[in-house]
């Protein structure tokens, strides 16, 4: 097994997926058919404290919503693949629009959709409560669960390896 520090400094993009990973998988549905979902704000900072300092950010999920879609619009990001049935593909096609090899990426997830990504990828990471499945080929397994940081967790490894974290410009908005 590879130590995931050792290869922190040489990744430039970082894929999440959404349901488990940046939620923390339960769905609340209203009369209307909208599915909300809650997420933490703590990984809201650290997704455009990332897309700030430059890394390439995108969510891959199976999930949609027009509350997903607007969340993440306001963060600023922009590669948001919702509604995806072949996580792979969405993967490569990304991946080629960027132009990024995939041992320059950690993707991040929960549950057996995102296994063959996260095998592909350079560093697989899942949260705490991730399936069995998919801890057992994670490179990182994050101390928090999906929804509780997780993301910010890995996000902050990665910009404070390359003295990105705690600068001036983290201060301003």
């Amino acid at each position: 097994m590879i130590n995931y520090k050792e290869k922190l400094s040489e990744i430039t993009t970082l894929i999440f997926d959404f349901d488990g990973v940046l939620s923390d998988g339960k769905v609340l549905v209203l009369p209307d058919g909208e599915q909300l979902r809650m997420t933490n704000v703590r990984d809201g900072y650290a997704l455009q404290l990332a897309i700030k300092k430059g890394l390439n950010i995108a969510i891959i999920s199976g999930g949609r919503s027009i509350s997903m879609q607007k969340r993440f619009e306001s963060m600023n990001l922009t590669d948001i693949y919702l509604g995806i049935d072949n996580k792979m593909k969405t993967f490569h096609e990304y991946l080629n629009k960027i132009n990024v090899n995939p041992e320059n990426v950690i993707y991040m997830g929960d549950d057996i959709p995102d296994y063959y990504v996260m095998k592909e990828s350079g560093l697989a990471v899942c949260p705490a409560n991730a399936a069995e499945e998919i801890k057992a080929i994670s490179h990182y397994i994050s101390k928090f669960n999906g929804g509780d940081g997780c993301a910010r967790d890995i996000i902050e490894q990665v910009l404070k390896v390359k003295n990105m974290w705690f600068d001036d410009e983290a201060f301003t908005w």
